[in-house]
């Protein structure tokens, strides 16, 4: 893997060892960032990334202005790997990673990011319960963005606070903003 762009461009670092994850192609990751920065600023913004895995997407958004993420993921190996690689890539000040699965972690007290990311396995039966959990108790900014990688198994796109989806290959990014966003259908649309 490595870092598109930013104060990080050109940086590779490997998926942890040991532990099975998925990590966002290169392809899906640079289209997804292409959506992001055509329509809002990563500069300062705060990020949770659920379902952390690698790091790759935090990292990515911390290399373009990201002030800083918290990175939830079950397995202890890669939490210690995404922590390495954090201080490796001089960005440790940044980055938090807790070692606990995301069901877990949405049942605490919510506090509002500006971006949630979240990977979960495509399996993972809980997905659309996810979303209107993200959506529905206060782990948005009143302008945040929660941006979803699924499958063809979950189809978002009728869904009344989409508005993007996309598939990359076998990924499916699909974008979801708070009603409050929504002056018309198409000035809010990130677009491809």
């Amino acid at each position: 893997m490595r870092i598109i762009t930013g104060k990080l461009k050109g940086r590779r670092f490997d998926a942890p060892k040991d532990v099975q994850v998925r990590p966002t192609s290169d392809r899906a990751k640079e289209g997804l960032f292409n959506v992001i920065e055509a329509r809002r600023y990563l500069n300062n913004t705060k990020v949770l990334d659920l379902f952390a895995g690698s790091g790759n997407l935090s990292f990515e958004a911390i290399s373009r202005g990201a002030r800083s993420a918290l990175m939830i993921e079950a397995s202890t190996n890669a939490v210690k790997h995404i922590s390495k690689t954090a201080e490796t890539f001089g960005i440790a000040d940044q980055v938090s990673v807790m070692a606990l699965p995301v069901e877990r972690f949405l049942k605490q007290r919510s506090t509002p990011y500006d971006i949630v990311f979240a990977d979960p396995p495509y399996d993972w039966p809980e997905i659309p319960e996810m979303v209107e959990q993200i959506l529905g108790d206060g782990w948005l900014e009143p302008d945040g963005w929660f941006i979803l990688e699924h499958d063809v198994r979950h189809l978002f796109h009728d869904h009344p606070r989409c508005v993007f989806t996309k598939p990359y290959g076998r990924t499916v990014v699909s974008i979801f903003m708070l009603p409050e966003n929504e002056d018309s259908d198409d000035e809010q649309a990130p677009g491809p």
